[in-house]
């Protein structure tokens, strides 16, 4: 009897588990349905050219989503290779160079900025950043890297740049911390190896430490890269909310949250409120999409680190 109990609580546990794992696949294609059913107003009226239209004009009652697509991308990728380098030099900083006395206090200091809510970091990059990169940083770019049209152009406060850092500086606690938990999972056999056979520390992190939270280290990039991609607040109060596409990061631009953020209730039309519902849907299929292909890379890597290893 008891063995019959205890074969009727693990089915009913092991059905749980599938019912709540089905019902995140359930609701996920529910969001998908809803947005793709609001949004059909905008998509029978522009179809595809939606997607590289460059126009946003609510007055004429033209829609296109390019402009805030190449926003969201380009900041977002601004964001993550300056989170990617700075996080996990971090990283590598409190795990295999800094004492406790060091490392503790650092690592405190960095689970407390992934706290801080985006609005302050909005409030902060608008009154500190912003002029700072006006003033300072964006004119010795300029000096400096003019010939590259990045670098180029009249200068702004609120620009591309300034989401982008905004993005960095949001993001490298998420990446510093995922980082640096796969580098103390390390075994230490690895490490002693390398450096008894010779090798000096940055040999044996190049060859033992770094081969083996390749892939810990390309899932916290993903994870930022999700941060950064769906970040609303900090972003439309520094990137300048214009939908314009231009080569500079110097020039503000817009993003998709962003436009949702600020429209959504000013669109007094039903073709404006879909074409929003639009921008929503874009929005989570690039998500999506990105997603998809850092799973892809991951699981690469880990093949790629099982054959090494073996």
């Amino acid at each position: 009897m008891r063995k019959v109990s205890q074969r009727l609580a693990d089915r009913t546990f092991t059905w749980m588990l599938r019912l709540f794992t089905f019902s995140l696949f359930a609701l996920l294609g529910t969001l998908t349905f809803q947005l793709a059913e609001a949004s059909s107003q905008a998509w029978n009226r522009f179809g595809l050219s939606f997607l590289n239209g460059k126009v946003w004009d609510p007055v004429r009652g033209v829609f296109g989503a390019l402009p805030f697509l190449y926003g969201t991308i380009v900041s977002s990728a601004i964001g993550l290779v300056i989170a990617t380098v700075v996080g996990v030099s971090v990283a590598l900083l409190l795990t295999q160079y800094a004492g406790r006395w060091v490392a503790g206090p650092v690592s405190f200091v960095i689970e407390l900025m992934s706290a801080i809510p985006s609005v302050v970091y909005g409030l902060w990059g608008i009154f500190v950043l912003a002029p700072w990169i006006r003033s300072g940083l964006a004119p010795a770019l300029n000096a400096s890297l003019g010939f590259i049209p990045l670098f180029r152009g009249q200068i702004y406060g609120t620009s591309l740049l300034t989401a982008g850092l905004i993005l960095a500086i949001m993001t490298i606690p998420t990446i510093t911390a995922v980082v640096r938990d796969v580098c103390r999972a390390v075994p230490d056999e690895l490490r002693e190896g390398a450096l008894a056979l010779g090798a000096t520390r940055q040999e044996m992190i190049g060859l033992a430490v770094l081969p083996f939270a390749r892939s810990g280290i390309v899932g916290s990039v993903m994870l930022g890269l999700g941060r950064a991609l769906g970040e609303t607040m900090a972003v439309t109060m520094v990137i300048g909310n214009r939908p314009q596409i231009v080569a500079s990061l110097f020039q503000p631009a817009y993003s998709m949250a962003s436009v949702i953020a600020n429209e959504f209730t000013e669109a007094t039309s039903p073709l404006y409120l879909s074409s929003l519902y639009e921008i929503g849907l874009c929005l989570l299929l690039v998500t999506t999409l990105f997603y998809a292909m850092a799973r892809v890379l991951v699981w690469r890597v880990e093949r790629r680190a099982r054959g090494t290893l073996l």
